[in-house]
């Protein structure tokens, strides 16, 4: 069965310093129909503008990953973690039993575009961790190089969970796929660009869910860059 997620369809707001689209529900965005795909819990694709940011605040029980797209994003947290997060680099951050940090603009003249990955942990209460590693362009190029597991292998980010999280920045009509497995779901996310994936067009912003065995093959219509998730099935 899969599960279309049109961008037009998301949660959206703009706050001028920040414009935002929420692909499940989060914060004052509440759908019913969309909570979540599994152990992934939001996609939040934001643009923030040059100079501005998240203040400081609190997260418990989630595994967040940070994925800047461009730009520059500067992060702090209670652990004295501090590091600027740009394009090719991947932060997951595991909030455990409490964390508290801000994220901002490292800018004066340029905005950020950023998408934020939340995955349940498969345990509560963890010790908070950070982790930051970076991929050069040419490991993403026309392949779905993994770049966080459950297991930190291929020197991916390690993430709480039995999950993988893949990149692709794809020339016009290059495949990839990715392959099926029993009892799991897949969650593809289009960040830019347009591919076709089992006879449907998806463009930018756009999400699909699969949930069951089968293969997603993906097409690149044009150069794309894509998220794809492997996770835990019910």
């Amino acid at each position: 069965m899969d599960l279309l997620r049109p961008s037009a369809e998301r949660g959206h707001a703009n706050f001028g310093w920040l414009d935002t689209h929420h692909t499940f529900s989060f914060g004052s965005y509440h759908d019913p129909a969309h909570q979540g795909f599994g152990a992934l819990r939001v996609i939040n694709e934001d643009h923030v503008a040059p100079g501005r940011g998240f203040d400081t605040h609190p997260h418990r029980d989630m595994e967040i990953v940070t994925y800047v797209v461009s730009g520059a994003l500067e992060h702090r947290d209670s652990l004295g973690t501090g590091s600027v997060i740009r394009p090719g680099d991947v932060q997951r951050m595991t909030a455990g039993s409490g964390i508290r940090h801000s994220e901002f603009n490292a800018s004066t003249s340029e905005p950020v575009w950023l998408l934020q990955i939340w995955i349940e942990p498969h345990t509560p209460n963890l010790a908070p961790g950070y982790q930051q590693i970076h991929f050069e362009p040419t490991e993403l190029a026309d392949q779905l190089r993994l770049i966080a597991s459950g297991d930190g292998r291929d020197g991916s980010v390690r993430i709480q969970q039995d999950a993988d999280l893949y990149a692709a920045r794809l020339a016009p009509g290059v495949v990839v796929t990715l392959p099926g497995k029993t009892r799991r779901r897949r969650w593809l996310q289009v960040v830019e660009g347009q591919v076709q994936v089992g006879g449907r067009t998806l463009g930018a912003g756009d999400g699909l869910g699969v949930t069951d065995a089968a293969p997603i093959v993906i097409e690149s219509r044009g150069a794309s860059h894509v998220l794809a998730f492997d996770l835990p099935g019910d």
